[in-house]
């Protein structure tokens, strides 16, 4: 299954973006309002800049304590990201994934985000992938 396939898929198409000078504190309440677990750091909602999730702000908070939440995102982000391309096999993002220990992946094409995958829709895509070779090879076998 390809990264395009997943993100037709998925019930909300859109990126959730923040900008860089927004306070991690509004980046914690969008992460609890919108029930996901990263936001996209991006000035225009196109272009991303960086990454910050919910795990993130939990091990500063229990490094520094909660003053860290008055800082800017763009302290805090993540700006080395992992991006993959809608073409790409569900499996080499599983990939990309496992490696880097992170389970949010912006899809860029022509350098513009068109979509985010989480390690959630990539397992799921690949449970209906194995569900529907093991009801073809059931088929198989019996004859049908």
């Amino acid at each position: 299954m390809l990264v395009r396939q997943i993100l037709k898929s998925k019930a909300d198409d859109g990126v959730v973006t923040i900008g860089p000078d927004a306070s991690v504190a509004d980046a914690a309440n969008l992460l609890s309002t919108r029930k996901i677990g990263s936001v996209v750091v991006s000035e225009d909602g196109k272009v991303a800049q960086g990454i910050l999730s919910e795990r993130d702000i939990v091990r500063e908070i229990g490094k520094r304590g909660t003053g860290c939440l008055s800082e800017t995102v763009a302290e805090m982000m993540t700006t080395e990201l992992t991006t993959c391309a809608s073409d790409e096999s569900a499996d080499a993002i599983l990939a990309k994934m496992t490696e880097g220990r992170f389970r949010h992946m912006p899809v860029v094409e022509a350098g513009h985000m068109v979509g985010l995958v989480t390690i959630g829709d990539v397992v799921k895509a690949r449970l209906t992938e194995l569900a529907m070779e093991k009801d073809a090879l059931e088929g198989m076998i019996m004859g049908h």
